[in-house]
């Protein structure tokens, strides 16, 4: 049982480093629902929620990054997958990082609503004392849970992966605002500082809100761009780059080249006019000419999808 355990969760691949993750994000979420009600506490409880929302997104996460192993790793059951979905699954990967970035995003926006509505109508009385022993053994967690996280990405280098160290440090970053929020209160209290008491809760809420919303901005544009299949102009150049070297090299006429970065995935498509009134080529002759081509663009891995056509025809290569 423990060995099963130990490769379930073993830091070594993005599958096993989210299944980690998510047990984690699991375990701080019920803990947050526990002290949040027993501390009266709006803010303990937005952290639960958050942390349930990305305990949901990374279940997304685990779930699409396994189909996209399936599809590219060969086997019986995985080339019938990959009949069914020909084109792979790397369109989900954007999808799942956008989605998981507007609901970070929108979890802010329902929290600092809910701030302010406290704070027009005076705030909240909690119990600071459970407040305080949630965010020291949160921050602990936290704290462990981006560390591993990120040491682990530094071989996979995923997208995934990065995503969710940076929500482990956001939520980290939560806690520590937690901490001294809380901890201001449970020495005012007995003090001329004590009317302050109420609003520390809504205070803090919304003072963590308005930290943590533009966090995910940049995951979402670039999730967004990769929907969209925007040109990514680093690849873009180097694919022209290549192509350029081939029609010197072999006298071509002209080359359009499509490129596109769909999460993962690297899109790419090469057409190369060739003269009408060129000798005639063998087949195995033209596919050494591709295997030249496709090694000089390099990083040749199941994640990249590549096509080059010769023809004669420019309309084909519109």
């Amino acid at each position: 049982m423990c060995r099963r355990l130990h490769r379930y969760f073993a830091l070594s691949s993005e599958e096993s480093i989210l299944r980690f993750s998510m047990a984690v994000t699991l375990f701080v979420t019920l803990l947050g629902v526990f002290f949040g009600l027993l501390a009266a506490s709006l803010t303990i409880l937005f952290d639960a929620v958050y942390e349930l929302v990305d305990v949901v997104m990374t279940g997304l996460a685990l779930l699409v990054a396994r189909l996209i192993t399936l599809s590219t790793s060969g086997g019986t059951v995985n080339k019938r997958l990959a009949e069914r979905f020909s084109m792979g699954f790397w369109h989900l990967e954007p999808i799942v990082l956008g989605v998981n970035g507007l609901l970070l995003m929108g979890a802010a926006v329902y929290g600092l609503v809910s701030a302010v509505d406290g704070l027009m109508h005076g705030g909240r009385q909690l119990a600071f004392e459970y407040a305080l022993v949630f965010a020291a053994i949160s921050l602990v967690i936290e704290v462990g849970a981006a560390i591993c996280v990120t040491i682990a990405n530094r071989h996979i280098r995923s997208d995934f992966l990065a995503l969710d160290a940076k929500s482990w440090l956001m939520s980290a970053g939560i806690t520590v605002a937690y901490l001294f929020a809380f901890g201001f209160g449970l020495l005012a209290q007995g003090t001329r500082y004590e009317w302050l008491i109420p609003y520390i809760d809504p205070a803090a809420l919304a003072l963590v809100c308005l930290a943590v919303l533009p966090l995910p901005i940049g995951t979402v544009r670039r999730a967004l761009a990769d929907i969209l299949l925007v040109t990514p102009p680093d690849l873009k150049q180097q694919v022209d780059a290549v192509a350029q070297a081939s029609v010197r090299r072999y006298g071509f006429e002209s080359f359009r080249s499509y490129v596109a970065r769909v999460g993962r995935g690297r899109q790419i498509e090469l057409y190369f006019i060739v003269p009408g009134k060129w000798p005639a080529k063998t087949l195995e002759e033209w596919d050494r000419i591709r295997d030249e081509i496709s090694d000089a663009i390099g990083d040749d891995t199941p994640d990249r999808w590549l096509s080059i056509v010769f023809t004669t025809d420019p309309e084909w290569a519109h």
